[in-house]
Formats: C-alpha cells, structure tokens, sequence
C-alpha cells in the first residue's frame, strides 16, 4: 500500500510528460496532496472545479440508473490530458487521483494503466 505522497511520485515519474498530480477528496473539493503544477497549472484550483466534474458525473450515472461505476474521466485540452481517476478501493472511498500530461509528450494509454495501478496501491 502507498500513502499520498508515495502516489503523487508515482504519478510524476511513472508517465512520461506529466506536468501535475493530486490526490483530491471530492466530498470537500480539497487535495490532500499535490505534485507539480506551476503558475500556469494550480493544483489546488484545479483539484476544486474537478470536484464538480466528478460529482455532475456521479449525479447523472444515478439519474440514468447506470449501476457501472467510473474508470476515468478524460478531458482534452490543445496541449494537455488532465485524467480524473477516482478511487474504488476502501481506503479512497469519495477521492479522486488527477493528473495533468503535455500532450504531445505522453502516451495516454500508459497514463490511465499507471494510474490505475497507483489508484489500487493508494491507502489514505
């Protein structure tokens, strides 16, 4: 088992061109851990308004009565993935893993693999 520092390291050095990493609880919007970022790229606002993204996701898969639950959640941007991962495990139960990759840099299935593998070894 990693505690949230071990995952953040993980995050930034197991994928190539990653530019940020958090582990977020999104029932309070915070991260409790952050790796990364810049001027450019604030993880702790970032980590807030994807809280949003995961609860809207979770309410609708409710709505729709989907039983299935979330693997991830890709965002494109021009120059950048960012990829949502929330934990399942019952140790991360009601957080999120997020991580920020330069686009051009890196392979994004290797990303969601690595990611998922930090996501089962998490333990807050």
């Amino acid at each position: 088992m990693a505690s949230v520092e071990v995952s953040l390291k993980e995050m930034m050095t197991a994928v190539e061109g990653a530019l940020g990493a958090a582990v977020v609880d999104y029932t309070s919007g915070m991260a409790l851990g952050t790796l990364g970022g810049g001027k450019d790229l604030d993880l702790t606002i970032a980590a807030a308004g994807n809280t949003d993204v995961v609860r809207a996701k979770v309410r609708t898969m409710e709505q729709l009565g989907l039983k299935s639950r979330i693997e991830d959640i890709l965002i494109t941007l021009e120059t950048q993935y960012h990829l949502i991962r929330p934990a399942t495990g019952r140790s991360g139960n009601g957080l999120f893993l997020y991580l920020v990759l330069d686009k051009a840099r890196s392979n994004l299935a290797m990303a969601r693999h690595q990611l998922k593998r930090v996501e089962e070894q998490l333990e807050v």
